[in-house]
């Protein structure tokens, strides 16, 4: 068996699977070359460790960063003035307690009492969207409507104008996408551009705040002195491309895997609010929209039988561990009823667990409600195209068809 998950042809379709069977049953944790140079890594690809290490972060830490390279592109992204101190620390890649202080500025707007409080606004955007594109009876499925409701949301909280959430979710397509694949002077152009957009929210924030968590970052204190500019436009880079990722994919992926597999789609059709909650959490099992997370091992440890030294980049790939035939009867079948489903796609347990998972659910569920009831009949009308990523999982662009509707209230 030939490994490589640092192609991004290896994710073309989805995730590599094949590799991440052998591996759990040959090498669990197994040394894997980079191809920039770098040291190479240890692949993670079994369900327990990954829960084992996610638990561990005193062991396994997010520094220097959560990316499988330690700064992808240093050279460009400080001629483009991207390059943060080592005090300025994006919230993913530090630990407690530090990080424990960057999350509480915001997770007041993250928890379940807030996520369900957003409920019926997040509903009335998903029917909005829908509106847009049901008179023409076809449309992009990932521009049009997955990625629409997380970039409108997150626009929301941050207090930013609706369109400009959709253009800054282009931006972060751009970040995510593998070096090779774009170019590293575009992802370079993308983060000074997006860095560029924080800086001019701050500065109008400052001067007109509001109730919104832009404003809160720029108010909020840690260990007594306020954010510096560079972690405001971290946190707010993380924000945009966090509250986006995982529901644009879940929603653009598990469509597609519901559409590939018409007998458990008929099944959730069937019976949309009773059976939407398990197959929302069977859809992020099945479709893992994050790739992976690195950690850094802090002291020398062992894991499955090998040495861990001290340094040693360590890579959780949860993709791998939701197919896990230990922890998932017949990992490989996507079932729309499974429970229990203790899958891993927002993290494991452990203080780097997914902040914003519950407004990810709320927004899951109204993007796939509106399209589940309202496009009965929606179908693929091309070949779906896919994000040329090793880190974000999901279609980048998909053509679908459907019996034109009438728009919501429409006479």
């Amino acid at each position: 068996m030939e490994i490589d998950l640092l192609d991004p042809k290896s994710y073309d379709g989805g995730q590599p699977h094949d590799q991440f069977a052998w591996l759990r049953e040959h090498a669990p944790v197994h040394r894997h070359a980079e191809t920039d140079g770098g040291p190479g890594y240890w692949a993670i690809t079994r369900y327990e460790d990954i829960r084992a290490i996610s638990r561990n972060h005193g062991v396994f830490s997010n520094e220097p960063s959560i990316m499988i390279a330690d700064v992808p592109g240093a050279a460009g992204a400080a001629e483009g003035g991207l390059a943060p101190s080592p005090e300025d620390k994006m919230l993913l890649m530090c630990d407690p307690p530090y990080q424990t202080q960057l999350r509480r500025i915001v997770s007041g707007a993250f928890t379940p009492k807030a996520a369900r409080a957003l409920k019926p606004r997040v509903e009335r955007l998903a029917t909005e969207i829908v509106d847009a594109v049901i008179e023409r009876g076809e449309c992009d499925f990932v521009a049009d409507v997955a990625g629409e409701l997380p970039s409108y949301v997150i626009a929301e909280l941050l207090g930013l104008p609706l369109e400009d959430g959709r253009k800054l979710y282009q931006l972060t397509e751009t970040i995510h996408s593998a070096t090779e694949a774009v170019g590293q002077e575009a992802q370079i152009a993308a983060g000074v551009e997006m860095f560029g957009y924080a800086a001019r929210v701050a500065a109008e924030k400052r001067a007109n705040p509001g109730d919104d968590l832009a404003t809160r970052l720029l108010h909020a204190e840690v260990d007594g002195h306020r954010l510096s500019d560079m972690q405001f436009n971290l946190f707010f880079m993380l924000l945009v491309d966090a509250g986006g990722d995982t529901t644009r994919n879940l929603v653009a992926g598990g469509m597609l895997a519901l559409l590939e597999h018409p007998d458990e789609l008929a099944r959730l059709r069937a019976d949309v609010d009773g059976v939407l909650p398990t197959a929302r959490e069977e859809l992020l099992r099945f479709t893992s929209p994050v790739v992976y997370m690195r950690r850094t091992a802090r002291e020398d440890t062992e894991l499955a039988g090998q040495a861990i030294r001290e340094g040693d980049k360590v890579v959780l790939y949860y993709g791998s561990a939701n197919r896990d035939a230990a922890a998932f009867d017949a990992p490989d079948r996507l079932d729309v009823t499974r429970a229990p489903n203790h899958h891993v796609a927002f993290g494991a347990t452990g203080a780097h667990f997914c902040l914003g998972a519950q407004l990810a659910r709320v927004e899951i569920d109204a993007m796939l409600r509106e399209v589940l009831i309202r496009m009965p009949d929606l179908e693929l009308a091309g070949t779906p195209e896919w994000l040329p990523s090793n880190f974000i999982s999901g279609p980048r662009a998909m053509p679908v068809r459907f019996t034109p509707g009438r728009r919501s209230g429409a006479d």
